[in-house]
């Protein structure tokens, strides 16, 4: 008899319990677990409420209770410290803006949750996305595909997914919109029906990520000078990390026009500030590119791709380099393109690949 079980990564929030629901009613056995990524003092403060928090556990054990599931609660929390929380400080410590979400999905949310599946001989894995998976019989690989709800489309931040996890994994609520899950949610008496998305870093849950980063990092703000192209100083900063590439507001310089951050460079403690025409790029470089849904390629290949999550998609041409580095160049010119953010490259509904922001030109 086939083995239908499989193990759900259940958040505490109302995505992942009606994927729940729904591999339940679609003949699965589905088995729920919860991944505690981090304590309190890891993040400086005592939580009750939000992402990783007891009320979420609960709220993930009520769910699995309501409709009659396994629970198990994983402990992640020295691997996500490792991976994800000091890949964020030393990233900014480099003058990057990372995104730790990708982070978490490529080394927790997938990878351990899929060898926890195997520890249980459970074959399937799913979570709560808004994204969908298929196999492509003409190339022989599994695709990751956007969401039909493109408000809600998190193919974005799934694209370091491997082929192995792409087999096994099924993403049941990529086929619905919000408003849709919710009403699913709320249909089969699930507590956290209405249940607000998160929306802050999980472990920045106020957004304040300087005071992380002297928190759990030991990173000090070092003053340093804000400087035009030329190198000019134009007044202080009050250190790299309060910076990111687009921002006008903040700044404190005193100048005839608005100025923005057009750059930071963490060999010279410097924040580089330009006019809006400075922040476009059409040529970006990114690393680790990982291919999803194609094979590897050794030559052109037009996408639409996107630089950052809440960010529409442009056409362009995407140029394989050496040792896993791609560039990729935009037809239009796209603004405030931010190294340690991610490329995410499209053909159609499935995803090409992602590799993280490295250098962009204009």
């Amino acid at each position: 008899m086939e083995n239908r079980k499989v193990l759900v990564g259940m958040s505490g929030g109302v995505d992942s319990a009606a994927a729940a629901a729904l591999l339940q009613e679609a003949g699965y056995e589905p088995v729920g677990g919860t991944l505690h990524l981090y304590d309190n003092e890891d993040i400086g403060r005592s939580r009750d409420r939000g992402c990783c928090s007891l009320e979420d556990v609960e709220d993930a054990r009520s769910v699995a209770h309501r409709l009659g599931m396994d629970f198990y609660v994983f402990n992640f929390s020295e691997l996500f410290r490792e991976k994800v929380m000091d890949d964020f400080v030393s990233s900014y410590r480099a003058g990057r803006t990372p995104n730790p979400c990708i982070q978490c999905n490529r080394h927790i949310k997938f990878d351990a949750l899929l060898r926890r599946a195997d520890e249980l001989e459970i074959p399937y894995i799913a979570t709560g996305h808004y994204a969908r998976v298929d196999f492509d019989g003409a190339s022989g690989r599994w695709r990751l595909l956007r969401g039909l709800d493109r408000r809600k489309d998190q193919s974005y931040v799934l694209y370091p997914l491997t082929q192995t996890q792409l087999s096994r994994l099924l993403l049941p609520v990529g086929r619905y919109g919000k408003a849709s899950i919710r009403a699913l949610a709320e249909a089969r008496g699930l507590i956290n029906a209405r249940k607000p998305d998160s929306q802050d870093i999980c472990f920045v849950p106020d957004g304040d990520y300087p005071a992380f980063l002297r928190r759990y990092g030991g990173v000090e703000l070092i003053p340093g000078d804000f400087v035009d192209k030329s190198g000019r100083v134009l007044g202080r900063h009050r250190g790299l990390p309060c910076y990111t590439t687009g921002q006008r507001r903040g700044l404190g310089v005193s100048a005839d026009r608005p100025l923005y951050v057009i750059g930071k460079n963490a060999a010279s403690n410097t924040v580089v500030l330009g006019d809006e025409a400075d922040l476009y790029s059409r040529a970006v470089w990114a690393e680790d590119f990982h291919w999803v849904s194609l094979p590897p390629q050794d030559g052109p290949v037009s996408v639409t791709a996107k630089t950052r999550y809440s960010q529409s998609e442009a056409a362009g041409v995407l140029y394989p380099e050496e040792n896993g580095l791609v560039r990729l160049i935009f037809d239009q010119p796209q603004r405030a393109v931010t190294p340690g953010q991610s490329l995410v490259a499209y053909r159609d509904e499935a995803v090409v690949g992602g590799g993280t922001i490295c250098r962009a030109e204009a």
